[in-house]
């Protein structure tokens, strides 16, 4: 009877959460806090009629070039319970979509998929996730077949080819990553401090900005790409993790 009830008592105390927690990839620097914003992206997200500060901030909602026509780099489309962007073979410019939400520290996870597609011209494979201000980028995680690099922006610095926040120094780990499969990606930022991690492999940066207030997740894709199940959490942070220096 003493051995049911212990059994018992540890099926009443395993929590949806604590079994849903239990499934997640593993955090490094943050644990997850309270659930932001969650999209299977298995169809095409609603679009926002919100007025726009540049492209980082003023909306609320999601900003993307709906097909067939696209826009400056490219479009989204629904394709096997997905949210797929293609980028147009003549614009040297990823495709992009945009979802704007008040956030600061933060957990950022996505599955991510680069397309077996041709490339019809088009110089790279690659998925990225940003994080903006109500100005500009903050930090963006970078991903393609060969590797992960986590880039952190400059918050003194305009890069004079585009008007926009320079780069600083990134953090680059090698990955392998096969086209056609998907992969979990994470983007965890607390404290000016920025991790990034997909198969294990994990980048790390640290710069003033990171710390900022933050307006928008910005998704983009060179060549052909798709995305599903993009969730944000706050992020508390992890007392084992020992900040870098």
């Amino acid at each position: 009877m003493k051995t049911r009830l212990i059994a018992l008592c540890t099926l009443i105390a395993i929590t949806p959460a604590d079994a849903e927690s239990e499934l997640l990839p593993k955090t490094s620097a943050t644990i997850r806090g309270k659930e932001l914003y969650s999209n299977a992206l298995s169809g095409l997200p609603d679009r926002t009629s919100d007025k726009v500060q540049r492209f980082a901030s003023g909306f609320k909602g999601w900003r993307f070039n709906p097909g067939p026509e696209g826009g400056k780099g490219g479009r989204w489309e629904c394709s096997d319970n997905a949210f797929h962007g293609i980028e147009s073979p003549s614009a040297n410019h990823p495709a992009t979509a945009s979802y704007g939400i008040d956030f600061q520290d933060a957990i950022i996870q996505v599955d991510v998929r680069l397309n077996d597609v041709p490339a019809e011209g088009r110089k790279y494979r690659s998925i990225f996730v940003k994080a903006t201000d109500e100005k500009d980028y903050v930090c963006g995680l970078f991903l393609g077949q060969g590797g992960l690099n986590l880039v952190p922006y400059s918050a003194d610095r305009i890069n004079p080819a585009n008007n926009q926040r320079d780069k600083e120094p990134q953090s680059s780990v090698p990955v392998s990553l096969n086209l056609g499969e998907w992969y979990t990606v994470l983007l965890e930022m607390k404290d000016g401090e920025a991790v990034g991690s997909v198969v294990g492999k994990t980048a790390i940066v640290k710069a003033p900005l990171i710390a900022a207030s933050k307006c928008s997740v910005m998704l983009g894709v060179g060549t052909d790409a798709s995305f599903r199940n993009l969730r944000i959490w706050e992020a508390l942070p992890n007392p084992d993790w020992k900040p870098q220096k």
